[in-house]
């Protein structure tokens, strides 16, 4: 049984965040998709702190992810994520807008599973997203199982 995938957003620009979101959908993806306006959104959501939306056992995610945000950035964010036995499955895609190699090789150590660079214009941004469309339609997201 091929289970639904949630599309986590971390994101704080709303108009990128839209931007994902309508070009995900151009590209036929249909999940469902939770959107953070920070680090910190994204990580309560994860680890079932505090009394925003939590995640359900179960359930299997995608992070997408922007490196810079307020509270805490991308990175942290990752390095968090993948420093947890249960929460290091979830495929996470760093989205930024610089292409400085340093950095995106600092988000492969941590483990992220790919690289999106938001161009500054438009139509390269859609094809970024595009891209990212088909990588969700054929990864295999492994479900996360209880809390902690």
């Amino acid at each position: 049984m091929n289970q639904e995938v949630i599309i986590l957003i971390a994101e704080d620009d709303e108009g990128h965040a839209l931007l994902i979101r309508k070009n995900l959908t151009r590209a036929g993806i249909t999940n469902r998709i939770i959107h953070f306006k920070d680090g910190q959104e994204v990580l309560d959501f994860l680890f079932c702190r505090g009394d925003g939306p939590q995640r359900k056992p179960g359930e299997a995610y995608v992070l997408l992810l922007d490196i810079r945000m307020p509270k805490l950035d991308g990175t942290e964010v990752l390095e968090q994520v993948k420093a947890d036995p249960e929460l290091r499955k979830i495929p996470v895609v760093m989205i930024t807008t610089t292409d400085d190699p340093r950095e995106i090789d600092r988000c492969h150590q941590l483990g992220c599973s790919n690289y999106i660079t938001k161009p500054v214009e438009y139509e390269g941004f859609v094809n970024a997203i595009r891209q990212l469309g088909l990588f969700l339609a054929v990864v295999q997201v492994p479900s996360i199982n209880g809390k902690h």
